[in-house]
């Protein structure tokens, strides 16, 4: 596996490629957000582990432009750790969210959980097309598209969350449910991470998203998708 580190602090940096090499991983450094995305482009990694706090491009900018494109996992890296910010890096795309300072051993442990759900994506249910409600999931292309024809792009945890919705389409799914399918049952996630990833889905899908008609939130239980 090739993870890509990034971060300006060059201490920081040797000491994420010196735990990634320990546990066999090929890895790649950037210590820029322009270098960050030319090596994602051109050498394809598996993983992306981004710093937030760089200057001139940051990492929430790193994490949105390489979102434009493509759909390899992410975990952000910040000294901040208030909601807010995480909120704004899942909402960005990000597939995971460490705050600094953190144990070496958490980290490790988070690669492999991020790696393994891509890993597992490959082979799990969501390779079974499913519509409903005038949507069409496509697992070839990790689209949906919807009534009027048009395609959306999704990334990897917004099909597997919107796959899971749809294949229970008129059942009640809970929080934990809905964190389990998606990230795996060893992932204990956010408490609003579900919510973060609904409301991405909800302005992709709905017509307005203030609305919805497709994905409903029952107060105190979970989310819907709603039958035709």
């Amino acid at each position: 596996m090739r993870i890509l580190a990034v971060d300006d602090d060059r201490n920081n940096l040797k000491m994420l490629a010196f735990l990634l090499k320990e546990e066999g991983y090929e890895v790649l450094t950037a210590d820029n957000g322009k270098l960050a995305l030319e090596l994602v482009e051109t050498k394809h990694p598996d993983l992306v582990i981004l710093d937030v706090m760089m200057p001139q491009l940051d990492g929430l900018e790193v994490c949105r432009r390489i979102r434009q494109t493509m759909d390899v996992p992410i975990i952000i890296l910040s000294a901040k750790g208030e909601t807010s910010d995480k909120v704004l890096g899942l909402e960005l795309g990000a597939d995971d969210y460490l705050p600094k300072p953190f144990e070496p051993s958490e980290l490790l442990a988070r690669v492999k959980a991020v790696l393994r759900r891509s890993e597992l994506a490959t082979f799990d249910d969501t390779n079974v097309a499913v519509a409903v409600g005038g949507l069409r999931l496509d697992p070839v292309s990790n689209r949906v598209f919807l009534e009027d024809g048009r395609a959306v792009d999704l990334t990897p945890i917004e099909f597997r969350l919107l796959h899971c919705l749809m294949r229970n389409a008129g059942r009640i799914l809970s929080h934990d449910f809905l964190l389990s399918h998606a990230w795996g049952y060893e992932y204990e996630g956010y408490s609003n991470q579900i919510a973060v990833y609904i409301r991405r889905l909800r302005s992709k899908l709905e017509p307005d998203p203030a609305n919805p008609i497709y994905i409903t939130t029952v107060r105190g239980l979970g989310y819907r998708f709603e039958k035709p």
